[in-house]
């Protein structure tokens, strides 16, 4: 592969011009067919093989129309302290605004709260529904700047007025400001890193034709293959990442050449083909772990992953051939200012010198990363321990992980929305604000009436039940539909007991009533989705490190090195969801990261940091390591391949993390609860394995193991192909001939170029 690799730089490099064109052609035709594709459409969010979603497909089948999925608003008053809103005045007041909230295009109807009972047993507090003829992102301004200023005719009247709902949803989310952030952050550690604004900005403008091309292509397919909005959210993301890191290791790498006397266009050869190998490599573990998500069974999961996999695709392939295109246009631009005066200083006639000492070694200087190479040398065990009690320290909270999806009560109390839901609970009972829907189905029962009255009956005599409605059939009269209040909120562990309970008594309940039913509902929904989600993290992460593990084995042929890689990757997600439990369900530091409430961590945290988390871990094992290994191959013992693996990656690691520790952290800063915890959640996790991990306990577990480290057994060596990613083939036997620069002519254009 590293011979391949490396003719496929070169080639880059000399025919520039015409790589260059077809990158930019391939922008062009899918940016103007992402303009005339169809807009993507707001999918639905569907779990196949869960009662909430049997039930829901129930409900659609049986009252069809009926669940249509426009945006609502509830609007709640609360009469002033010491007054109802049956006061005359106040009653006055709530009628008015329903009336104005009637008004507009998109209003279909507005449930009034007096004829609704939808008043408060102590009067205090009332509701009014208003339900819309679409969906949250289809409201236009007009629209909610009326029901704005209908509320605000009742607060002058001297009611408090709150709204929820999902009308108040704009679907905004972080709005790119994260995005923007991460890539100022990551310009200042690519500058400080490099030394040079072109080797800074290099990788910054590959890294967004990536996304650009990934962004484009996902819209143009959008319609044929349903992908929604929000699909090619964790594309951008993952490609903005990826894409950094693997021109970095690229860029870096040929800058080390040019350091060792390497002509241009061997230094990018050899860069493409090195480091290039590792990118590839890299790339197919974060791709193994995206497709991985398929294994959760939730379809809307599965296109994120599958479209994330293909921008990590994209990254891989624009590191492979538009970075050393770029170098050469550009030969000198990317390395330091000193090293670019000496280059500028040097004539053709010095070629020969020149060719001389690029057979020579790189200098081998120590540098930081060495130091810290040689300190954990000395100090193995130590500093394996440490690490290893620290990191499960750290992930004993995650013995308590309760999974939900953190509605309204999540929010800040400055929004109206978590007002809002706080009058309810005060008024009705903190288990209206998630109310349960059962569905009854009595179709070919001989008295489907009584069926459901029987049904309802046994319900709401069941502990932890505080009302039921009264049920609404369909037109035929063979289906029924009916809300049971819970006496806790939703995100209660009270209520995921009393869902249990209720759904336990079916098989009583259905002989007595001669019908069946299933429980659905947004509480519900959370509750099945957890549940799914808890019982596939196992095969995930059988799968995905499974495949790894292989695939690593392949890489670094050793036993050990992908076993130690998998183990320190479990040790760095468990310490970073230990982590998450601690400040967002816990409430431990909850106020130094903005966090108001604490409650159950959000159902999809643990696969999402799984799956992004898995991938950039192995891309630093893969870049970090494989530079131990090239120089155990070429002869150095193991203890000192360490330190050479330090010395000519720690630096760009470090770079790479930090990168995504400032892109992820940029989310902590957010409103909403839950992307806070996804940036929390992904900044930890990357801080803990790329420094506790990959710079601690790497090292002193190779430090233990020795020549050991890299042992195979001899069955299993012949099993496995040979992929060369540590560029063996290009420093001996015939490969080596590949090296000789075959176009003089082409490395003195490319060397007067600055």
């Amino acid at each position: 592969m590293a011979t391949f690799l490396y003719r496929l730089g070169r080639l880059a490099f000399r025919r520039r011009g015409y790589v260059a064109l077809l990158w930019v052609a391939v922008l062009a035709a899918v940016g103007l067919g992402a303009l005339q594709a169809p807009g993507a459409a707001d999918e639905e969010f569907s779990t196949p093989g869960i009662e909430s979603q049997k039930a829901f497909d129930l409900m659609q089948e049986r009252f069809p129309g009926a669940a249509a999925d426009g945006a609502t608003a509830r609007v709640v008053f609360v009469a002033p302290h010491g007054q109802k809103v049956t006061a005359t005045a106040n009653r006055k007041a709530v009628e008015e605004t329903v009336d104005a909230l009637g008004d507009g295009t998109q209003v279909a109807g507005v449930a009034d709260p007096f004829t609704a009972k939808a008043v408060s047993k102590d009067g205090t507090t009332a509701y009014a529904t208003v339900t819309y003829k679409v969906k949250s992102s289809a409201l236009t301004d007009a629209s909610r700047t009326a029901l704005d200023n209908a509320t605000d005719q009742a607060r002058d009247a001297g009611l408090t007025v709150e709204t929820g709902g999902s009308a108040m949803d704009s679907g905004a989310g972080p709005g790119g400001t994260a995005e923007i952030v991460g890539i100022a952050i990551a310009a200042v550690v690519l500058l400080v890193t490099f030394g040079s604004l072109a080797a800074a900005g290099l990788p910054l403008l590959t890294a967004i034709l990536g996304v650009g091309i990934s962004m484009f292509t996902i819209t143009v397919l959008a319609d044929a293959l349903g992908l929604s909005t929000s699909t090619g959210t964790l594309a951008m993301m993952l490609g903005l990442a990826v894409g950094i890191d693997y021109a970095l290791f690229v860029v870096s790498r040929y800058r080390e050449e040019r350091a060792g006397g390497r002509s241009p266009e061997e230094a990018a050869g050899l860069a493409v083909g090195t480091a290039g190998s590792a990118v590839v490599f890299a790339g197919l573990t974060v791709v193994i772990a995206l497709a991985g998500l398929s294994v959760v069974g939730i379809p809307m999961l599965t296109k994120m992953g599958l479209t994330a996999a293909g921008a990590v695709v994209v990254a891989v392939v624009i590191a492979l051939t538009v970075v050393p295109a770029l170098l050469g246009f550009w030969p000198n631009a990317v390395l330091a200012g000193a090293a670019r005066r000496r280059e500028g200083s040097r004539r053709p006639l010095f070629r020969a010198k020149k060719a001389k000492r690029a057979n020579k070694a790189e200098p081998q200087g120590d540098n930081r990363g060495t130091r810290w190479a040689r300190f954990v040398l000395r100090r193995p065990l130590p500093v394996l321990l440490l690490g290893v009690v620290g990191l499960g320290a750290l992930a004993v909270p995650m013995t308590q992980l309760q999974l939900g999806m953190p509605g309204d009560e999540a929010k800040s109390t400055s929004t109206t929305e978590r007002r809002a839901y706080d009058d309810l609970a005060q008024g009705f009972g903190p288990g209206f604000n998630g109310p349960l829907t059962i569905v009854v189905d009595a179709k070919g029962a001989d008295d489907a009436k009584g069926g459901v009255s029987t049904v309802r009956e046994r319900i709401a005599a069941t502990d932890g039940v505080v009302s039921v409605s009264q049920p609404h059939f369909n037109k035929a009269a063979d289906t029924a539909v009916f809300t049971a209040t819970p006496s806790t909120s939703p995100t209660d562990e009270e209520t995921k007991t009393l869902v249990k309970t209720i759904r336990g008594e079916r098989p009583a309940i259905e002989s007595a009533a001669g019908a069946s039913f299933e429980v659905t509902g947004t509480t519900a929904l959370n509750i099945d989705i957890s549940g799914k989600v808890q019982s596939a993290l196992v095969p995930y992460l059988v799968t995905v490190v499974g495949l790894a593990v292989v695939l690593l084995l392949v890489v670094f042929r050793s036993l050990l090195v992908p076993l130690k890689a998998a183990l320190g990757f479990l040790l760095s997600v468990l310490a970073a969801l230990g982590a998450v439990v601690l400040v967002f369900q816990q409430g431990h530091a909850a106020g130094l990261f903005g966090v108001e409430q604490t409650g159950p961590i959000m159902s999809l945290m643990p696969i999402f940091l799984v799956g992004i988390i898995f991938g950039l871990a192995m891309d630093y094992e893969v870049f970090l390591v494989s530079r131990m290994r090239e120089s155990y191959v070429h002869g150095e013992p193991a203890r000192e391949a360490v330190v050479s693996g330090f010395r000519h990656s720690a630096r760009v690691v470090v770079a790479a993390a930090l990168i995504m520790i400032a892109v992820f952290s940029g989310f902590i800063g957010e409103g909403e609860s839950m992307i806070k915890m996804i940036g929390f959640g992904m900044a930890t996790a990357v801080l803990l394995d790329a420094f506790v991990v990959r710079m601690a306990i790497v090292p002193a577990v190779l430090a233990l193991l020795g020549d050991r480290a890299w042992w195979l057994p001899k069955w299993l060596d012949r099993l496995l192909p040979r992929v060369d990613i540590e560029g063996e083939a290009l420093t001996r036997g015939p490969a080596a001939a590949t090296v000789a620069d075959p176009d003089p002519a082409a490395d003195e254009t490319a060397e007067a170029r600055v």
